[in-house]
């Protein structure tokens, strides 16, 4: 059976940067206090004529390139979003469009933050079954369109950004050697954006209520889930692959709070210089988060060939996932 290789990847950030000092003139919040709790600096943020499929463009364009291949070569485009370009057509199918991929059956994955790590795992199904050879998978977000800039709680937290790897089905040692999802929608209730859809239409109403933006009631509940889902589905990628923390050579983590890290870190017994972390710079980028990291880890030469890597994610759904990978 062939494995899903990665050959190449890339990443794609707007221009525009806020910093914590911008917030400050937002809502009553400071530096220090964002930093402290959050670990983030400073986050991207779309302007005019950047939207979640120009970054999943420019992302893609960079993984093709990384991997030597062409548009035409892929077969299947993924698009992790929960911030679409459009509510339709897919933004994979803008991609597409955009790429020149027209041999490519394209479709979203909707997974709130883990929504690349179910997108790496509907990849490599597709290539182990050999229905597709080589597929784009990319996550791109633009949670400044949800975020409430009045809510003080939230408005730190999200950023803008893409990310994107080229899978390809190889024979051999290297590639995904598994992937693992779980999801518990009892929880929805602890982060979500309830406006917008068929439930609460857009309206007057529903605008003037912010019901459209990010809602999180219960930060600190929202923390201890995410530490034990993502503990238990690393745990659950190393035992499926008789394998211990001791193997693993990097770890790249949903980038949402840099204590959430730390915390999962120290409950794997992991060396921090195994951890991948680009909060400071980007906050949280929901599906991005994961691709973007991983890309800045290949290009500074953290992850090397032979590498055993283990992706990790948490998100709204409630939805968690995890995959291991020999590089």
């Amino acid at each position: 059976m062939e494995r899903s290789r990665i050959l190449g990847t890339g990443s794609a950030v707007p221009s525009r940067i806020v910093r914590n000092a911008d917030l400050e003139k937002l809502v009553d919040t400071s530096d220090e206090w964002v930093t402290s709790r959050t670990g983030i600096s400073e986050r991207r943020v779309c302007s005019a004529g950047e939207d979640t499929a120009t970054l999943a463009e420019e992302a893609a364009e960079k993984a093709l390139e990384a991997a030597a291949l062409d548009p035409m070569d892929l077969d299947l485009i993924l698009v992790a979003t929960i911030t679409p370009a459009m509510p339709f057509p897919a933004t994979a199918c803008l991609l597409q469009d955009g790429l020149g991929a027209r041999r490519a059956a394209a479709l979203d994955v909707s997974a709130a933050c883990s929504g690349f790590i179910y997108g790496l795992a509907v990849a490599d199904n597709f290539i182990r079954t050999g229905m597709y050879r080589t597929v784009l998978l990319v996550g791109s977000e633009t949670l400044s369109i949800l975020t409430d800039w009045s809510d003080r709680n939230t408005c730190v937290l999200f950023g803008d950004g893409a990310g994107a790897v080229v899978l390809q089905g190889q024979r051999g040692e290297r590639g995904v050697l598994s992937t693992h999802l779980y999801s518990d929608g009892s929880q929805w209730g602890l982060l979500m954006a309830p406006g917008g859809g068929s439930r609460h239409p857009v309206s007057p109403e529903v605008l003037e209520q912010r019901l459209n933006t990010i809602k999180m009631p219960n930060g600190n509940e929202v923390f201890r889930t995410a530490v034990r889902a993502m503990e238990d589905a690393c745990v659950s990628a190393l035992k499926h692959n008789h394998l211990e923390v001791t193997d693993v050579d990097v770890v790249v983590p949903h980038q949402a709070n840099a204590r959430i890290i730390q915390a999962l870190a120290h409950r794997l017994s992991l060396r921090p210089e195994k951890v991948i972390a680009n909060i400071a710079r980007y906050g949280n980028t929901s599906a991005a988060s994961v691709p973007l990291a991983l890309d800045e880890a290949v290009r500074t030469g953290k992850v090397h060939d032979g590498n055993l890597v283990l992706l990790v994610a948490f998100g709204g759904g409630l939805t968690w996932g995890s995959a291991a990978i020999r590089w």
